[in-house]
């Protein structure tokens, strides 16, 4: 029936756009055939009802899709076998335009609220809350005395008497952040109420009231900014009030404090030196006096002042000895060409010949051991062992006199140092007096709070969608 064929040939109870009677293929077997189809009257209502609903299709739906029979004539269609069909194209409809959805106004009100409105605060806070501040900067080293000196021509001995000007510095430098320093310049300018005196107008750069001297100490290095560096031994301070008079006089007051603590290193320094000059001076002495004791005792024992001199003369004993043998020798020969047998001056040169020798025997045993003897000297030891005691002896007070001579230069140098100061500190740029306010730097502030606070907005926001995306 015609009814049930064009119900058939609409999808969804609609025909597609573009299907005319004119299609590229027939509509139903029937139709291809040139069989009987609907009357003529019947295809041209059909044609327009099918062109009515293609407009409203192409506006509803974001594709269309052909159907089944999207090619058919619902108009029967004499002739239309014979006819050439065109091609269809389907045309992508144009994209709808984007709508704000929920997500992205949170994600925008939580952009404005986490770093626009912390932005706008601290860009209000900085520029019409914020009190201006002066800073006053200086910068010192610690200079060691140089110069040839009486040191230099004995051997060093001037090291006792301190440091290295590296640890003076790095000394110096512990003690501008210590509390003994904020101590006497809160006593002499009562730092606490000064830094605390805006606190109600700017509690922000501030010191709060009635605050301990551990509060002043931890608020000390955002008003005192110190750099040192080690390798040139360089100390820069800048210092940091609320009006430039007052930055400077706490510059002045740190330099100062510095020079008394320097000061108080080299009297430290000189005392240790001289105490520790005058200690060896005594260890010296009193070693130098029991060398010169045990000399005495030795001396004292074997009544010998000194065993070399005393050798020397029993040598030259000796030698003699040896001398009168050889002339009796030489007598004796001489006697006995002349005399003969049993002759008195024969037996007289020999009785002498044996006594010198009998004297030469005893005076070389007399080297090697003593009896105690009256030709001894009442010697009880040999003259080696004798010898070597003297000799160690000799040496021991020579080392004794020299320690002394050098623990006396020693003390003497200590007090031509203790006279003079070695160490002193150098400002190589003096206090300075500001002259117009260079902090709070509003500027960099509010770069770095935007920058920060951009950073962590952005991290949250990415780790919030990355955990919803994974749900």
């Amino acid at each position: 029936m015609p009814d049930q064929e064009y119900q058939n040939d609409r999808p969804g109870g609609q025909k597609p756009a573009g299907a005319e009677s004119d299609t590229a293929q027939p509509a139903n077997p029937r139709n291809a055939a040139g069989g009987p189809g609907p009357k003529a009257g019947q295809g041209r209502g059909t044609g327009q009802n099918a062109d009515q609903n293609a407009g409203q299709n192409s506006g509803q739906n974001a594709m269309p899709k052909a159907g089944p029979n999207a090619g058919r004539n619902p108009g029967g269609g004499r002739g239309g076998a014979g006819q050439a069909q065109p091609a269809v194209v389907e045309v992508a409809p144009i994209a709808a335009p984007t709508r704000m959805k929920r997500r992205h106004w949170g994600l925008l009100l939580s952009f404005l609220l986490g770093v626009m409105l912390p932005l706008a605060v601290t860009v209000f806070y900085l520029t019409e809350v914020a009190v201006d501040q002066y800073s006053s900067t200086t910068g010192f080293t610690i200079r060691k005395e140089e110069g040839g000196s009486a040191s230099d021509l004995l051997g060093g001995l001037a090291s006792i008497t301190g440091s290295s000007t590296s640890s003076d510095a790095d000394i110096l430098y512990e003690y501008i952040q210590s509390q003994e320093i904020v101590l006497a310049l809160d006593a002499e300018l009562d730092l606490r109420g000064y830094y605390s005196q805006h606190w109600a107008d700017d509690p922000a750069f501030s010191l709060w009231p009635d605050a301990t001297i551990e509060d002043l100490l931890w608020f000390w290095p955002r008003v005192v900014r110190i750099s040192y560096n080690q390798a040139t031994g360089l100390i820069d301070l800048e210092v940091l009030a609320f009006d430039a008079p007052t930055a400077q006089k706490i510059s002045q007051l740190i330099v100062r404090e510095s020079q008394a603590m320097i000061n108080d290193l080299n009297e430290a320094a000189r005392a240790d030196a001289m105490r520790y000059a005058r200690v060896d001076l005594e260890e010296s002495l009193a070693r130098l006096k029991v060398a010169r004791e045990a000399l005495t005792q030795f001396r004292t024992r074997t009544k010998i002042v000194d065993p070399a001199t005393d050798l020397q003369g029993r040598m030259g004993v000796l030698s003699n000895l040896q001398q009168q043998l050889a002339e009796a020798l030489v007598q004796y020969d001489l006697v006995r060409g002349d005399a003969r047998d049993g002759d008195p001056r024969l037996v007289q040169e020999r009785r002498r010949i044996e006594v010198i020798r009998a004297r030469i025997a005893e005076e070389r045993q007399n080297f090697a051991s003593a009896d105690g003897s009256a030709e001894t000297g009442g010697l009880t030891e040999s003259y080696p062992d004798l010898i070597g005691e003297f000799e160690s002896l000799s040496v021991d007070q020579e080392f004794a006199e020299e320690t002394y001579r050098n623990a006396l230069a020693a003390l003497d140098l200590a007090r031509a140092n203790a006279s003079r100061q070695s160490l002193y500190l150098a400002a190589y740029v003096r206090p300075t007096l500001a002259q117009s306010a260079e902090y709070p730097q509003r500027g960099m502030i509010s770069l770095l709070t935007g920058l920060f606070l951009f950073l962590t907005w952005a991290a949250i926001a990415l780790i919030y969608y990355s955990i919803r995306d994974r749900r």
